[in-house]
């Protein structure tokens, strides 16, 4: 597994990563065309730093921060497709966002969060070094349907 910058001929692979029922919600608007896809790739610069999570030359994943504030804090997002998941692809490419974020980028506190009814997503959480923080009641809202999120955090100085 490794981390690469988004490249252009990556939209077929983001494109049939956002066919996956779960992964709809991970993006600010539809992913239905290669021109959407295209236009996710594109729409990073500038909102946050995103690197392709790659097995061999095959893009399987995503993981980013973006958010970042002027006190050096940023929020963490991940996805992996289903092919790929429980092979601790999630949880080692967020681990290695994090210390580039910390080393490279010079942030102190990354945060994520996940619903509540999301144990893997928590358990990858939990494996990249995030600690828990509490419970965000009805934050999210998908299809009339409200989710409880549970808040992470992981701070430079964390061993």
């Amino acid at each position: 597994m490794r981390l690469r910058e988004w490249r252009d001929d990556d939209a077929p692979a983001v494109l049939r990563a956002f066919q996956s029922p779960d992964l709809r919600h991970q993006a600010p608007w539809p992913v239905v065309t290669l021109q959407d896809a295209m236009g996710w790739i594109a729409a990073w610069p500038g909102a946050g730093h995103a690197f392709a999570v790659t097995v061999g030359e095959q893009v399987v994943g995503n993981v980013a921060v973006a958010g970042i504030d002027a006190h050096d804090n940023g929020w963490v997002s991940y996805w992996v497709v289903p092919a790929y998941r429980r092979r601790g692809i999630a949880a080692a490419a967020t681990d290695e966002l994090a210390r580039w974020a910390f080393g490279e980028r010079g942030l102190h506190r990354l945060e994520l969060g996940h619903r509540t009814d999301n144990p893997a997503s928590c358990r990858v959480a939990t494996k990249a070094g995030f600690r828990p923080e509490g419970i965000e009641r009805g934050k999210l809202c998908y299809d009339g349907v409200r989710y409880d999120v549970e808040r992470h955090a992981r701070l430079a100085t964390d061993r």
